[in-house]
């Protein structure tokens, strides 16, 4: 197959040899190189400024991209990290690669001969075909590809121990990777299993405090990536990470209390961090574990952001919450409630007082309106998505509070704050009715299926490529809302389908109340005193790759950054900054992270990647999560969901087909 030239962004990388997914690549001996149309990498030219990427390995072949780079020693070091991640559960993996490595070690050192070649690619072969979790049944991929294919080159490096080729080796799981926040799924998993649920625990709460939340409403983007998809379906990741935060909740305070920092930074190096919300809660748990003192400022009366004050109590009890958050204090940070950015404190301010650092998590907490006639904010029946579930929260189930509501509701959008404000609905008193319009196919709907499932199941109507183009009002209060059917298109360049509208589809729907639910976006007012700080056009605050602003010293994060997103992305952008500000204020500037290009490289090569499951695996499906009955769910906010016991736990866990991989990439220094 004639081969390739990797280029993205105007980086280019030349494939000189090597095989990936059985497919072989041998430029050697070409003059030029051909270049294939279809992009299939992210930039390999260089690791990091300066330093260009010799070879690439991992669990599905390798490539070299330069001359000097040494096959024979760098597949010896690419093995040695493989031995050393084994878990030594099954004998192929545990002693397999243990002796595969000596081997290798010898004939670099040239103590070794031409039949240990051989007995290396039979036992290596043994290792892929006979290991029982994936990381021996990926790990020696490269080097089987290698000898089968490149031999003589092999061959030709025996004896060359003196070489030295600076490897970064890294370790994943395809479940890794599709989590924004890397927690090793696969290593948390395990310990369950062995029924270490405190391990457990503690292997989820090095990347963020909110484990009993995120088991709860997180969107599972590392279940979407499950290999067990290929052959029954997805282990129950989010039910696990709810399993073992219930199990362990009595315990949580226990350990922070008696939390202390390795090393207790100066006082006077103290951060500001605006907003309690995921992002921001994830930020100051960071920064307080590496022993930072952190005060945290939050514009409302309760922490927690659009978790608190957007998820229904049904999906996420706010007591849960409650006490997750509650480890910010314990480790030593203050909240401070009630402070609005731009009216009780200012970014300059905050300066003034002696914060060395600010970070901004002041998420996007204005709704988006419908831009129709006749839309009015102050018109009676009419409340954005996010203020109906604040006031549903705060007033209503917190407080008691009566909370008016027509007997007819309309919610307009297909996103889960959408799924949460129908379900939500349906639950109020007087409420008969309760319609989602969404312009597009039910199918293309963007919220998470099961909230979708349920609700269908509590007797949400649906009115799916069905969208607003007018609001009927009489006497000043909403009585209906003009529909147009709508017709999907040719897919677009983002890969989703057109959507247009259908000539003279119109008609009316009677109601009482409209939620319009299709998004929200930072109240760029905020910032009214700041102005020196940059947004993009989308109107998110313009932050570079550190997620520093414009302004030095001011990191942000989360949804005032990327745009209304998920819990758990939040928390990944609270930590990469809680990391950069540590750099920022302990060295004056911020490094490298290696483990960060090693993903991007990872990522690169996933296009390349087929799926299927080789190595037969037992067929068990899922353990079933217990839910309230529909017809009682809705008359009531008790949450839905039900526990697991522990022998449901050990069950799912065993599920697991610990699908770690080894990626190795070596480097001119």
């Amino acid at each position: 197959m004639p081969i390739e030239n990797i280029t993205v962004g105007g980086c280019m990388a030349k494939v000189l040899y090597g095989v990936w997914d059985k497919t072989v690549f041998d430029n050697r001996h070409r003059q030029i190189f051909e270049i294939e149309e279809e992009e299939r990498f992210s930039c390999f030219d260089e690791f990091d400024k300066g330093n260009p990427i010799r070879a690439f390995f991992g669990g599905h072949g390798f490539f070299v991209f330069e001359k000097s780079a040494n096959l024979l020693s760098g597949l010896t070091q690419h093995m040695q990290r493989v031995a050393e991640e084994s878990c030594g559960k099954c004998t192929p993996c545990r002693v397999g690669t243990q002796i595969i490595r000596r081997k290798l070690e010898r004939l670099l050192e040239q103590s070794g001969t031409e039949s240990d070649l051989d007995e290396i690619a039979e036992l290596a072969e043994q290792v892929h075909t006979t290991s029982l979790c994936g990381l021996g049944q990926t790990a020696a991929i490269p080097l089987i590809e290698a000898l089968t294919h490149f031999k003589e080159k092999i061959k030709e490096e025996m004896g060359q121990s003196a070489v030295k080729q600076p490897i970064y080796s890294y370790v994943s799981a395809p479940c890794i990777e599709a989590c924004p926040s890397k927690v090793d799924v696969p290593k948390y998993i395990d310990f369950i299993r062995d029924g270490k649920f405190t391990h457990s625990m503690g292997v989820i709460l090095q990347k963020y405090p909110m484990v009993a939340t995120c088991g709860r409403v997180c969107v599972r983007f590392c279940e979407q990536a499950c290999r067990r998809t290929q052959v029954d379906e997805a282990v129950g990741i989010k039910t696990l990470k709810r399993f073992v935060a219930d199990h362990e909740r009595g315990m949580i305070q226990d350990w922070f209390s008696a939390y202390t920092p390795a090393e207790k930074k100066d006082p006077a190096l103290k951060v500001a961090v605006i907003g309690a919300g995921p992002a921001g809660i994830s930020a100051a748990y960071q920064l307080l574990l590496k022993g930072y003192h952190v005060d945290m400022f939050e514009e409302k009366s309760v922490p927690g952001g659009m978790a608190a004050t957007g998820i229904p109590e049904y999906r996420l009890p706010k007591q849960i919450l409650k006490q997750e958050v509650s480890i910010i204090e314990t480790l030593g940070g203050n909240i401070f409630y009630d402070k609005t950015l731009g009216k009780d404190i200012s970014i300059s301010s905050l300066m003034q007082e002696g914060y060395k650092a600010v970070f901004l998590g002041i998420g996007c907490h204005k709704g988006k309106s419908l831009s129709i006639p006749y839309e009015d904010a102050a018109l009676e029946g009419y409340d954005y998505g996010v203020n109906f579930l604040l006031r549903l929260n705060r007033d209503y189930v917190d407080q008691g509070l009566p909370m008016a509501m027509g007997e007819t509701v309309v919610v307009v959008g297909g996103g889960n704050v959408a799924m949460d404000c129908a379900r939500s609905a349906l639950r109020m008193e007087g409420v008969k009715e309760v319609h989602l319009v969404y312009r597009r196919s039910e199918e293309e709907m963007p919220a998470d299926h099961e909230e979708i499932e349920a609700a269908h199941a509590e007797g949400v109507i649906f009115h799916p490529l069905t969208n607003p183009c007018r609001i009927v009002v009489e006497d000043g209060k909403i009585v209906g809302v003009e529909l147009t059917r709508m017709k999907l298109g040719e897919i677009g360049r983002r890969g989703r389908r057109s959507v247009s509208s259908i000539d003279d589809s119109e008609f009316i729907l009677s109601c009482d109340q409209i939620i319009p639910a299709i998004g929200q976006e930072v109240d760029t007012k905020t910032f009214a005193i700041d102005s020196d700080l940059e947004f993009s056009r989308w109107g998110t605050l313009q932050v570079d790759e550190n997620l520093m602003t414009s302004r030095r010293g001011v990191f942000a994060g989360g949804d005032c950054v990327r745009g209304p997103a998920t819990l758990i992305q939040a928390m990944e952008q609270g930590e990469k900054a809680a990391r950069s500000i540590d750099d920022y204020l302990s060295l004056g500037r911020i490094r490298f992270q290696a483990d960060e290009r090693m993903g991007q490289l990872v990522a690169g090569v996933q296009p390349m990647m087929r799926d299927g499951v080789t190595i037969p695996v037992e067929h068990l499906y899922r353990v079933k999560v217990q839910e309230l009955d529909p017809e009682t769910r809705r008359e009531i906010f008790e949450e839905v969901e039900k526990p697991i016991s522990v022998d449901q736990a050990y069950k799912e866990a065993n599920r697991c087909m610990r699908c770690y991989r080894v990626y190795s990439a070596i480097t001119e220094r």
